[in-house]
């Protein structure tokens, strides 16, 4: 039975010290060191202690509504949770490099696999990621060379207004140096996204060839309307493997041609173990012949790296198409069952590291991303 934690943090009254009793990874925070100049109250676990401490504290919380404070207390409890990994000492200074990366990927593979204690819905679990992600952005997005850009591709995943709380909370729950600067760059985070209309939404782009244009061509205005010139559409599955798409496929693919790489690996001979440059030759061909036609079709595959997307997406768009990515994602449980039940299972450790490798697509890669949840 899922405990849905985020009633049960309310219930709680917001208490750092009951989440880390609920959540015994948060201890992994302790005796992780940081970098005096920055973060002088000391391990990782006592800033994430101040931090969710002044949340609540600040002038804006009561405006919030009883989910967005649990979200936001969520996000701040597990904000640093990439440092457990990731940080090293670097000449003579504790640094952790990528860490809301690795903390945004750590943090959804929790909340997927332990299902039964976060109780999140996806689009829960995907805010807290991406506050996760994104929480160093307020006071660093000056330093950024495409600083209206990165606003912009933040805006896509979550509410900036609810990333500025999260960042002024990790500004005052600190000892540093440099403190007043620190809280002035979240101040004026918070001013230029007001400008750029995306305080509270994501920017509303003149159409979505626009939008796609925008986060893939430097020097695009967001203001801009292009003239939407493409001819035919390309859907991309994307998600882990038993995830559904073949089911969705056969039920939503009216009848358009579909390229899959496990049949075409099959057709070849070629196991799953061995390489897949031949398989992703032989589909490539395919899918060439279809955009030249400019015949609509589906590419299937797990496409769940960003690169391997992009690379599709960017190949797919060249020809004129309208490429629609679908991520279709299955309960954790409920995908285990299936491998045991498949005649050809995955090995247990290559779905694990699938799951750990997982980026999930964002609004912004391609003309329209949906999402498909099943169970």
């Amino acid at each position: 039975m899922n405990q849905e934690i985020l009633k049960e943090i309310q219930i709680h009254d917001f208490s750092f010290v009951w989440l880390a009793d609920y959540c015994p990874v948060l201890s992994t925070l302790k005796n992780i060191p940081q970098n005096p100049e920055y973060h002088a109250e000391g391990d990782v676990y006592r800033h994430t202690e101040l931090v969710c401490e002044r949340l609540p504290a600040l002038p804006e919380w009561l405006s919030l509504g009883q989910e967005e404070q649990a979200i936001l207390f969520l996000a701040a409890a597990f904000h640093d949770i990439g440092k457990v990994t990731c940080t090293k000492k670097e000449d003579g200074s504790w640094i952790s490099p990528n860490h809301t990366r690795i903390g945004e990927k750590s943090f959804r593979q929790m909340a997927y696999k332990q299902a039964s204690q976060f109780g999140l819905t996806f689009h829960q679990r995907e805010t807290v990621a991406k506050l996760i992600r994104y929480h160093g952005l307020p006071v660093w997005f000056w330093t950024k060379k495409r600083t209206e850009f990165d606003l912009l591709k933040a805006a896509e995943h979550i509410p900036l207004r609810l990333l500025y709380l999260l960042a002024k909370a990790d500004v005052q729950g600190r000892f540093a140096k440099d403190y007043g600067q620190l809280e002035e760059q979240t101040d004026l985070f918070a001013d230029y996204a007001k400008e750029l209309d995306i305080w509270a939404k994501p920017y509303a782009f003149a159409n979505p060839y626009t939008k796609y244009q925008y986060f893939h061509k430097e020097g695009l205005w967001h203001k801009g309307s292009l003239y939407d010139d493409t001819e035919f559409d390309v859907i991309l599955m994307s998600g882990l493997p038993l995830a559904g798409k073949d089911s969705w496929i056969q039920k939503h693919g009216m009848g358009m041609p579909v390229i899959s790489l496990d049949e075409i690996r099959e057709q070849l001979g070629i196991p799953p173990t061995k390489s897949s440059g031949r398989v992703i030759q032989a589909a490539m061909e395919q899918a060439k012949t279809l955009l030249r036609q400019k015949k609509p079709f589906i590419w299937n595959a797990t496409n769940i790296i960003l690169e391997t997307r992009q690379k599709l997406t960017c190949l797919f768009a060249g020809y004129g198409a309208r490429v629609h990515i679908l991520y279709l994602e299955a309960p954790y449980q409920e995908l285990c069952e299936r491998n045991q039940k498949r005649e050809r299972h995955i090995p247990e450790p290559v779905l694990e590291e699938m799951i750990r490798k997982l980026e999930l697509p964002a609004p912004w890669e391609a003309y329209e991303v949906t999402y498909a949840l099943s169970g």
